[in-house]
């Protein structure tokens, strides 16, 4: 990410990231460097309000946390260097490739001149050893470029393969950097790119999309009791709870910390709060136990917020009527399902 805040400014803000870093035991890499400048310019407030999430939970940032932090909001990541590594592989084998077509074809050129000039010589033959000579160097130039086809066959054969190992890679590493490395659901930066391809084609279609926002209730607390690792343990379980009731499409995602996120295509709101129903109770019917020692934790519950995409609209007015039908939930006594009609009818009173 390129600044371009003056002297005086970017002074400024280098001392302010360095004292958070400071205050918060983080590395000062130059990744995480870019990550606290950006926090203390504010010029990111999604990343702003991934870090005070971060610090208001009491969790450490570790080399991992930091990592996932930059890949999230600055597209910082070795899986985006490895995909660009990957590509331009494959760009160099293609173009190995045409080489040795280019190769293959100069060599047919060549081939097909001598043919012609071998066949002429034995038409023209005056004597026995006249023809010999000529059947000799058509033989030669045939073995030759017997040799050469063999030769080309290996090579394209090896390159293809090539080919084919770096694309499966290249998947693999796309893949991954669209996945929340914690709880295996797509991650923030795939939850984003398909929430916009799915609204697109719902106006192109006039089908319907919903998009559900959950939070776990009183996860902070949960933390603090109970530890980060039986936390993480938490999130784990709500990623593959959200994964499992995605059907027929849905798209289950890791929004930001303790938030999550499901978009619904061709789905009403009827089908939307059955869904949402669905994971709430799931939720709330699992007790957190820990498998060494058998410590029961008890349960967890999630409040879920939905709106209902309108033709036309910006991205960000979907989400903040989910969001705020989310702490509506929340503030309804948490573990339930609020929609943006009811937004609307307590708006209307």
């Amino acid at each position: 990410m390129e600044h371009v805040d003056g002297p005086a400014q970017a002074k400024e803000y280098a001392e302010t990231a360095l004292e958070h870093m400071r205050q918060h035991e983080v590395p000062t890499t130059p990744v995480n460097f870019e990550v606290w400048y950006t926090y203390a310019s504010g010029r990111d407030s999604e990343l702003n309000e991934a870090l005070d999430l971060l610090v208001s939970n009491n969790q450490p940032f570790t080399k991992d946390q930091n990592q996932a932090v930059a890949q999230q909001y600055l597209n910082v990541s070795d899986a985006a260097n490895t995909v660009q590594e990957t590509s331009q592989k494959i760009a160099e084998s293609v173009n190995t490739v045409l080489g040795f077509m280019n190769e293959a074809s100069d060599g047919a050129t060549t081939y097909g001149e001598s043919l012609e000039s071998n066949l002429g010589a034995m038409a023209n033959a005056e004597n026995l050893e006249s023809l010999r000579r000529a059947v000799e160097t058509l033989v030669s130039d045939t073995k030759g470029m017997a040799t050469q086809n063999a030769l080309l066959k290996g090579r394209l054969e090896t390159s293809s393969n090539e080919i084919n190992s770096l694309r499966n890679h290249l998947e693999s590493v796309q893949k991954e950097a669209m996945t929340d490395g914690l709880t295996g659901i797509a991650n923030r930066k795939s939850f984003d790119t398909s929430l916009r391809q799915e609204a697109a084609e719902a106006m192109e279609s006039g089908s319907e999309l919903c998009l559900l926002l959950g939070d776990i209730d009183h996860f902070k607390k949960f933390n603090d009791n109970y530890g980060h690792q039986v936390g993480d343990q938490v999130l784990k379980l709500v990623g593959m709870i959200l994964r499992d009731s995605s059907k027929d499409g849905a798209i289950a995602a890791r929004y930001g910390g303790e938030e999550f996120a499901i978009i619904a295509p061709k789905s009403g709101m009827v089908s939307a709060e059955s869904l949402a129903e669905t994971v709430r109770t799931t939720v709330a019917s699992k007790r957190i136990r820990k498998r060494s020692t058998g410590e029961d934790f008890g349960n967890i519950t999630m409040s879920i917020g939905i709106s209902l995409f309108k033709p036309g609209e910006p991205i960000a007015d979907l989400i903040q009527r989910a969001d705020e039908s989310l702490y509506f939930a929340k503030n309804a006594g948490r573990n339930r399902v609020a929609t943006e009609r009811e937004l609307e009818a307590v708006a209307s009173e």
